[in-house]
């Protein structure tokens, strides 16, 4: 008995209607957050912490025990040295004495690097308090630390002369400190502009190129340190180690006070959130927001450092800082 074929006919399966979009209804494509340098925040932070007391108590307290377990075996070693054997004992007590005087030499350098730049603060005071009074002695005073600070610095010879050509005819104290922020403070102020342009491009290159983690991090705070110290240097405050490391403390404690960290507003805003580089590359807008706070960083030393507040100079702008630091870096050279 033969079976019947089974007839195979098509099924429709209805489906609920999808809508159509267009390339213009459909939905954005999220975009990365914007570059925030932080690179440059972390170095910051990093410059601007206070220990705690009880910190500062630990490692007061580790250095002196240290130094006491030092000297007791230093003392044991020379004294037993020269028990045993006269003359190596005396000549490892000769090095001791060389090591403690290099030592002494260096305190001594410590101590004048703070008095240097003591000395600047009490110029810029006494000049804050001459254009404050309005008195011509006290402006005059204060010219005379301030032509008595440069006077043996070689490249300062011109400006010190034209400023001494021109000195005697100011009638009030605001056209004689005016006359100095012009003729002394400007090239010095040209000089540590472009320790910041220098320092700016360092961090930026070495951000958008290292993509190690923490190594950015440390590059920008040993540039910023570096470049502090630059500028203490060109306004007459040759910093040493611990001198610096405080002018480094007071800038970046400086810039976290007043917020010029923040990567939210004005030019860094627009940096980080319409940039197309950053949009292209994220390494290369870390690099470029990294660069802008290093140029914040330096703006805020040069008016540590400087002898003199802005009065009649304009302040450096950051904006145009960055566009010359960092123009032709990465990309290509306008004109």
């Amino acid at each position: 008995m033969s079976k019947k074929p089974v007839s195979r006919k098509p099924v429709l399966i209805e489906l609920d209607e999808t809508p159509q979009l267009t390339p213009a209804e459909a939905a954005p494509v999220p975009e990365l957050a914007a570059p925030q340098g932080a690179a440059m925040q972390a170095a910051i932070t990093l410059g601007a912490r206070k220990p705690s007391r009880l910190m500062r108590w630990f490692f007061s307290l580790l250095g002196a025990l240290l130094v006491a377990a030092v000297s007791v075996a230093a003392w044991d070693f020379a004294f037993g040295l020269i028990a045993r054997a006269p003359v190596l004992g005396y000549f490892v007590t000769a090095l001791i004495v060389a090591l403690l005087l290099v030592l002494l030499f260096m305190a001594l350098r410590e101590l004048a690097a703070f008095a240097r730049l003591r000395r600047l603060d009490g110029v810029k005071l006494a000049a804050e308090q001459a254009l404050a009074t309005g008195e011509l002695p006290q402006a005059l005073a204060a010219m005379r630390q301030l032509t008595k600070l440069y006077a043996s610095r070689d490249e300062m010879t011109w400006a010190l002369a034209r400023y001494e050509e021109r000195a005697g005819e100011a009638v009030d104290a605001d056209t004689l400190l005016s006359l100095g922020e012009r003729e002394l403070m400007a090239p010095l102020d040209a000089l540590a502009v472009q320790k910041v342009e220098a320092a700016a491009r360092q961090v930026a290159t070495v951000t958008a190129i290292v993509p190690l983690a923490f190594a950015d991090v440390i590059a920008a705070l040993t540039a910023n340190t570096r470049m502090i110290r630059a500028i203490a240097e060109v306004y007459g405050g040759r910093a040493g180690a611990l001198g610096n490391w405080r002018l480094v403390k007071a800038v970046m404690t400086h810039l976290v006070a007043t917020g010029a960290v923040a990567v939210g507003d004005d030019m860094l805003g627009s940096l980080a959130g319409g940039g197309v580089l950053g949009k292209l590359s994220r390494r290369f807008g870390e690099g470029v927001i990294n660069g802008a706070l290093t140029a914040r960083v330096g703006v805020a030393a040069i008016e540590v450092c400087r002898p003199m507040a802005f009065s009649t100079e304009p302040r450096p702008a950051v904006t145009s800082l960055v566009g010359r630091a960092l123009k032709g870096l990465f990309g290509s050279k306008s004109g």
